[in-house]
């Protein structure tokens, strides 16, 4: 039987399937300003979003800390010595999680600033408690190979990985790269055209070839021209586009999607992950009262019928 867990207990419906918890900034007497991973990243998220009315604080998901029961569905007791928005996403169609993306950290290994397998544990969470969700796809799209879910799902046939990556950076990981179904590793200082085109091209190659029951999107700002650690060369409106080219992809084919953020190691990131989600709701792709896979805007669906052709533009710029 499954464990008591409070983790999917169901939030208010008006809420907007956008979780958060001020926990989530690090601070440590001014230290945390020294290191590259912005620790305050995920509340300047919420503040753009909050000062653009898009949202209030009695309209987030607060996340609830997760105990030791819960962690154990995927981590081990020795290697111990935030999850509700996976459930949102299929209750309501899509849910950004301002926040995770731990995707370097497996079952028994942390690594890379990242210390929990949140994505594994969505994933787990979702297969052993929410009926109908039986495959899942991530689409990991930060500037590092997502070695963590990988190694967890590597033989596990339930999970198609697609991944996009910086071949030349860390992990590495050559063992964990046999888990991934459509592997694209690119060049150092690769551009927006030719970044978009091979998201969209793959993409849509890997939700046709495999429908799943949910998407796990891995939204990693890293990819942005002049980071540290990404060593690619997009811009902002590359990731913001980015962004929208997944959403169009799922929505069309009314498959929940779940967003974390992961990597972005500058500090304007922040502005970009929220100018991000106000371009997806503006575009209707994103919606509190209709966020349901089940329902379409007018707006949403021809936006969905301009995707191709959004691209094929950009490519002759």
């Amino acid at each position: 039987m499954p464990h008591r867990t409070e983790l999917y207990e169901d939030p208010p419906s008006a809420c907007w399937p956008i979780v958060y918890s001020p926990d989530y900034n690090i601070t440590f007497m001014g230290l945390e300003k020294l290191h590259p991973f912005d620790a305050g990243k995920w509340g300047k998220v919420i503040n753009f979003l909050k000062e653009e009315k898009l949202i209030a604080d009695d309209l987030i998901v607060q996340a609830r800390e997760a105990t030791d029961e819960d962690l154990l569905v995927v981590h081990t007791r020795r290697y111990l010595n935030k999850l509700k928005a996976g459930k949102l996403a299929v209750d309501r169609g899509w849910a950004i999680n301002v926040g995770g993306g731990f995707h370097h950290c497996s079952s028994d290994k942390g690594g890379g600033f990242c210390a929990y397998a949140d994505i594994t544990l969505a994933i787990k969470f979702l297969f052993e408690r929410v009926q109908g969700v039986s495959k899942a796809t991530i689409i990991d799209l930060d500037a590092h190979q997502g070695n963590g879910h990988e190694r967890d799902f590597m033989d596990d046939h339930r999970v198609y990985i697609m991944d996009v990556y910086n071949r030349y950076i860390y992990p590495g990981d050559g063992f964990a790269k046999r888990a991934i179904k459509r592997k694209v590793e690119l060049e150092w200082g690769t551009e927006d055209t030719e970044y978009l085109q091979k998201v969209h091209t793959h993409v849509e190659g890997a939700l046709n070839e495999l429908k799943p029951d949910i998407i796990v999107y891995n939204a990693g700002t890293d990819i942005l021209d002049g980071d540290p650690l990404g060593g690619l060369a997009v811009s902002p409106q590359g990731i913001v586009k980015r962004d929208e080219v997944v959403f169009k992809a799922a929505r069309s084919r009314r498959i929940p999607i779940l967003m974390v953020t992961s990597g972005g190691y500058q500090k304007r990131t922040a502005r970009i992950i929220a100018d991000s989600i106000l371009n997806l709701h503006n575009l209707g792709l994103i919606d509190k009262e209709q966020a349901t896979c089940g329902v379409q805007s007018p707006k949403l669906e021809q936006m969905i019928r301009d995707s191709a052709k959004d691209l094929t533009n950009l490519s002759l710029q």
